[in-house]
């Protein structure tokens, strides 16, 4: 390589970017008029900002809580209100989207007229907000769903199943920041570049092990399981001669479990208890998101009566469901368990 060559100093000049991947895909559709291209624009805007007060949030005195109390009476932590503030602006600063469903607000919100946009997007600001005070991987989920009408926002319009997304990710605050995409061709993940302040591909064409090494539950609810659920857990971690175990891993933020669990395979589950008999985590920005990640990576997203969470109806913005996703064979030997000892009881 000649010396005076770019790359024999370390510089990348021909590295693909978020947004060069984004355009790209555009020209693939002529008709496409370029609102969706501005959108992950302005979300790849947001998600910089919120890394980077995550990355100072102790030295800006942004941990603790805010005083208020969100719509699923959590208390918000100072992070979570200006993350949420950001995800809110920098998205009705896009002129793309009509309205917005926020894990922090108890209503939909909507953009005033003179800046919609046909797309609706549904996101969590910053999942396992629990874990910020102790320095644990946290993220942001988001969903993109098109708007079928013309005139004001339809409730059916903010309540579609998964199957109608558009696109859906998650941006990964951990030891470095990432955002894992799908636009339903596919899954890629883009690492940030703090030196370029862009997101570059790293992860091309991300497909979820068929088998994975790795169970993700929190077991503290054990008590509260089915029997489908106690016994598949127990084959896991007390396997029978001849057959292989599994390890338990357990971070309680979905964004982290499900990177993990889909990078090395296994499986993640959230289920039904007799205090969360429908569960605990919310279908349009962190369940249906997170199945449509799962999905187009080769993987399966169920509920606990085995139906495929994309095809679940919302009935309420912040619904609530079961969630066991991961590697194909994995979830498959789970619903053997729930047919086996639930269906029948």
């Amino acid at each position: 390589m000649a010396a005076d060559h770019p790359s024999a100093y370390g510089i990348e000049t021909d590295a693909m970017t978020l947004q060069r991947y984004v355009l790209q895909q555009q020209r693939k559709h002529p008709n496409a008029s370029g609102d969706l291209t501005n959108l992950l624009t302005s979300l790849l805007t947001a998600f910089k900002a919120i890394s980077s007060s995550v990355r100072k949030a102790g030295l800006a005195h942004l941990y603790g809580i805010a005083g208020d109390v969100n719509v699923q009476g959590e208390e918000v932590k100072k992070l979570d209100v200006l993350s949420n503030e950001l995800m809110i602006n920098m998205l009705k600063s896009s002129y793309t989207v009509c309205a917005m469903v926020s894990e922090e607000n108890e209503k939909v919100i909507e953009v005033d007229e003179g800046k919609q946009g046909k797309y609706i997007v549904t996101f969590d600001p910053l999942d396992g907000s629990s874990n910020i005070d102790c320095l644990v991987s946290i993220g942001t989920i988001f969903g993109i769903f098109r708007k079928t009408s013309d005139g004001p926002v339809k409730k059916e319009e903010l309540l579609q199943t998964g199957r109608n997304l558009v696109a859906a990710g998650y941006c990964l605050y951990g030891s470095a920041t990432m955002v894992v995409l799908s636009t339903g061709h596919g899954v890629n993940g883009f690492m940030l570049d703090p030196s370029l302040g862009e997101f570059i591909l790293t992860h091309r064409h991300m497909k979820v092990p068929e088998k994975g090494k790795v169970y993700s539950i929190n077991e503290g609810y054990a008590k509260q399981w089915s029997k489908g659920l106690t016994e598949y857990v127990r084959t896991r971690k007390f396997p029978e001669e001849g057959q292989k175990g599994m390890n338990q891993r357990y971070v309680g933020s979905m964004v982290a479990d499900i990177h993990r669990t889909l990078l090395n395979g296994g499986i993640f589950l959230y289920p039904a208890t007799k205090d969360a008999p429908n569960g605990k985590l919310r279908l349009l920005y962190e369940s249906a998101p997170m199945a449509f990640i799962m999905e187009q990576a080769g993987g399966i997203a169920i509920l606990q009566d085995g139906s495929a969470i994309l095809d679940i109806q919302p009935t309420e913005i912040h619904q609530r469901s079961t969630v066991f996703m991961g590697s194909k064979k994995d979830v498959e030997e789970l619903v053997q368990f729930f047919e086996k000892y639930d269906k029948s009881a």
